[in-house]
């Protein structure tokens, strides 16, 4: 083998790894979204109703926003623990992570989002059996309450559908990469023995 054909040889080589270094990066970056589908505008509109929610009664004449803040109204309607941490969680995963998972399609973004809507609703229901078992004289669990607890729960459903799916994807597109890679291995193995054998001959 001539010099300017090894020279050649090798150029094509830096250029396929070049290009092959292009190719891992978009699958990595493709691998780390989400595409949500129709779910996208699912997810938006119960975290509009969410919203909605802080506006509404929680228990009694305490709202959402005044149990947020832990204002005097939510004092005065003794308003317990898991309420106020059912809100708050609320609004920072169900809301709030929610809404950045939907902006930047970030896998693990919806992941924190479906892992902080999950406790959310479970607080949620603990939320509500305080309000129900508050005793004689306290207000029970008000509607806004309840829309929230129910709007949490559909998040966590419609979020673990979204990362159910992408994590399926990213498995397969895995299991592909790794069988590229064998293949690559093999015919790399086979062009060095077909270049001992040229020599040899």
């Amino acid at each position: 083998m001539s010099d300017s054909e090894s020279g050649k040889e090798d150029a094509e080589f830096e250029e396929f790894a070049a290009f092959h270094k292009d190719i891992d990066a978009a699958e990595k970056k493709v691998a780390g979204e989400i595409d949500p589908g129709a779910r996208a505008m699912v997810v938006a509109v119960l975290v509009f109703a969410l919203l909605l929610t802080f506006v509404l009664p929680h228990t009694g004449h305490a709202r959402g926003f005044d149990v947020l803040v832990n204002g005097a109204i939510a004092d005065q309607e003794s308003v317990r623990v898991p309420s106020r941490i059912f809100v708050w969680l609320a609004m920072i995963f169900g809301v709030g992570f929610s809404m950045l998972a939907l902006l930047t399609r970030r896998w693990v973004l919806s992941w924190i989002a479906l892992a902080g809507s999950f406790v959310s609703s479970v607080i949620g229901m603990l939320a509500i059996w305080t309000r129900q078992t508050a005793g004689t004289g306290h207000p029970g669990p008000g509607i806004g309450l309840v829309i929230a607890w129910i709007a949490v729960i559909l998040l966590t459903f419609h979020w673990a559908r979204v990362v159910w799916s992408r994590t399926a994807v990213q498995l397969a597109a895995e299991q592909e990469r790794r069988e590229a890679a064998k293949r690559d291995q093999r015919s790399f193995l086979d062009d060095a023995f077909e270049d001992d054998e040229d020599r040899d001959k």
